[in-house]
């Protein structure tokens, strides 16, 4: 039986910091596996038009819920990389694995919203290559005392991780982003895919790439929506919205591909009020409903 996961909604009018706490505990008592949240660093018009204010920073939040926590994991579903300098990545994603007690997993993302990438003084043009760049940073930074880089030499970062690293997962689905995900990542962690595309495509992808490189398959740790309806949803449905059945058919579908993992999303296509008493009982039920086979 694959773990299951759940995406927590750290953004929006209804994110206080008794509902986020109260999703923590959700998370953990409900026998979810692992807890992850979301990152945006500006809310231009763009972007608050599908993440509303406020939006709550990635690592402070995850540190609080660490201290509040004690065996769900938790994870970022994903780190923008262009948005900071790797070496503060790094060394807050370190500091965080080691405060858990090893129970931080870093997703990493190469953005997408041209506004923001401005607002921030980012290249949003070359996000795929900085991504790359600055995962390699990062990743070397956890595994050596002291770094070299464009810029600095022999420098200190912070403590490093057990064994030199923190688990990556490598979100995305271009070409550029499974290759990533071979050459750094621990998982590769698609956000809604097709299951067609996947099984057709993405995974072959992925396969061929591990052998080019000539590296091991990366887990498979996918994202799905997670919205129960009463009527069948349609064939063009995205995965996880539909009936009971036809969701957690969904899930072992993924199960079939061989997915380690899947981050349950109750976040709405389209911004609105949000009920989390209604969808902490909806991933209630499809949590149960797989379980019970």
């Amino acid at each position: 039986m694959i773990r299951l996961g759940v995406n927590v909604p750290n953004f929006g009018p209804e994110s206080s910091y008794d509902a986020l706490l109260g999703w923590a505990r959700f998370a953990e008592d409900g026998g979810f596996h692992t807890l992850v949240v979301s990152d945006h660093v500006v809310l231009t018009p763009e972007v608050a038009a599908i993440y509303p204010e406020p939006f709550h920073d990635p690592f402070v939040l995850l540190a609080w819920l660490a201290g509040q926590t004690s065996t769900v994991r938790l994870g970022t579903s994903v780190v923008l990389l262009p948005y900071r300098h790797p070496l503060h990545t790094a060394r807050m994603s370190a500091m965080l694995h080691l405060m858990s007690g090893g129970r931080f997993v870093l997703g990493v993302g190469a953005g997408w919203s041209a506004t923001e990438f401005a607002a921030l003084g980012a290249d949003h043009a070359r996000r795929g290559p900085v991504t790359d760049e600055y995962l390699e940073i990062i990743t070397g930074a956890w595994a050596a005392d002291r770094v070299d880089g464009p810029g600095y030499q022999g420098v200190q970062t912070g403590p490093r991780p057990p064994e030199g690293r923190v688990p990556v997962w490598v979100g995305g689905a271009s070409r550029r982003a499974i290759r990533r995900a071979v050459r750094s990542g621990s998982a590769w962690h698609p956000i809604n895919p097709d299951l067609d595309w996947l099984r057709d495509k993405g995974l072959p992808a992925l396969r061929q790439e591990a052998a080019e490189q000539e590296r091991p398959v990366p887990e498979l740790v996918v994202r799905v929506k997670a919205r129960l309806q009463t009527e069948p949803a349609g064939p063009d449905r995205p995965a996880g919205v539909g009936t009971l059945e036809q969701v957690v058919g969904d899930v072992h579908a993924l199960v079939g591909l061989g997915a380690s993992e899947v981050i349950l999303d109750p976040n709405p296509d389209e911004p609105g009020p949000r009920d989390y008493a209604a969808e902490q009982r909806q991933l209630a039920e499809i949590r149960q409903a797989y379980a019970a086979g």
